[in-house]
């Protein structure tokens, strides 16, 4: 299995599309990493060689990717939370930053639905139940 910066890629894809699980790679940035260690990117990745494999990782030493790039996102979350700038406020309130509304939709980030006040019938009764 081929493994860059700590990632399993996946052998059995296109090289240029494998390139793209390692965070902050896309497939615009994978294409021009291929381009600067002159590989085509039509090469199946448990096709390629030790020398290939090696000038990738040299190419990919000059890029901010995994770790590196996750704690640069982290700490740029944090400052703004710090400095209570608005994004920070949404960031902390776990509420869209970019002006989406949130009156209905916004479920990736507010999470799974909560119902208030309505109960269903069958509640209820069996909180009554309890009560008596």
């Amino acid at each position: 299995m081929l493994r860059l910066v700590g990632i399993d890629l996946p052998e059995n894809k296109r090289i240029e599309v494998a390139l793209t699980y390692i965070y902050g790679i896309g497939l615009k940035k994978s294409r021009d990493i291929l381009a600067a260690a002159k590989i085509d990117g039509n090469i199946r990745a448990k096709a390629l060689s030790a020398a290939d494999v090696a000038k990738i990782q040299k190419v990919l030493e000059t890029h901010k990717v995994e770790g590196d790039l996750r704690k640069e996102v982290r700490e740029n979350i944090q400052r703004l939370k710090r400095i209570g700038s608005y994004r920070g406020t949404r960031h902390m309130a776990s509420l869209p930053t970019r002006g989406q509304r949130t009156r209905t939709n916004a479920r990736t980030l507010r999470g799974k639905r909560k119902t208030i006040g309505a109960m269903k019938k069958e509640d209820a009764a069996k909180i009554e139940g309890a009560k008596a």
